[in-house]
């Protein structure tokens, strides 16, 4: 009994790691003989603020149960992504859904999260503080998700890029200050 109690405790503990955010909730309705029947889609991103986040769609006839499917289907939809001090992008990047389009742009410490509705949910939940991001096409919030997503999936760290190209990290860094330090000369 003890062993499922603790099981249960850490399961609780796990999950409460997690923040969520509702970022869109969406009422529709069926007409029926007596009238309409109304439903209630919800959009919830979730993020353990150090560079984990996923999102979930769940429907149902009441709001807190739609929530809460969301936010289910989002635990089983999450992705790493690589961040740069813990607070910020590596690297440029962009993405797309649909008509959705988004340019994701690392900034320098204390820019803070520059970035419309669906995406400053995914960020603030992703634990990134400084981003420049812009949505181009689809104002749907589902679409701009999405997009930010595929965009963040894109995301590389040096680490990964240079065991991908069998270098050294710091190699591959000062490649990059020589070719910053030629643009800024020309």
């Amino acid at each position: 009994m003890a062993g499922r109690e603790r099981a249960g405790r850490d399961r609780e503990e796990r999950e409460s790691e997690f923040v969520d955010k509702l970022v869109h909730i969406n009422r529709v309705a069926k007409v029926v003989k007596g009238g309409r029947r109304f439903g209630f889609a919800a959009l919830v991103v979730i993020g353990d603020q150090k560079g984990r986040v996923g999102y979930g769609h769940g429907k149902a006839r009441e709001v807190p149960e739609a929530i809460r499917k969301a936010t289910e289907a989002a635990k089983r939809n999450i992705i790493r992504v690589p961040l740069r001090e813990g607070r910020t992008l590596h690297h440029d990047v962009d993405g797309r859904h649909g008509a959705g389009r988004v340019v994701l742009r690392a900034a320098p410490a204390g820019t803070g999260i520059i970035a419309g509705g669906p995406m400053r949910a995914v960020f603030e939940t992703l634990g990134v503080q400084d981003v420049v991001a812009k949505s181009l096409g689809s104002a749907n919030p589902y679409n701009m998700v999405r997009a930010t997503f595929s965009a963040l999936k894109k995301e590389d760290s040096p680490r990964s890029v240079a065991a991908r190209r069998g270098m050294k990290v710091s190699a591959l860094q000062s490649r990059r200050r020589d070719l910053v330090g030629d643009a800024a000369e020309t």
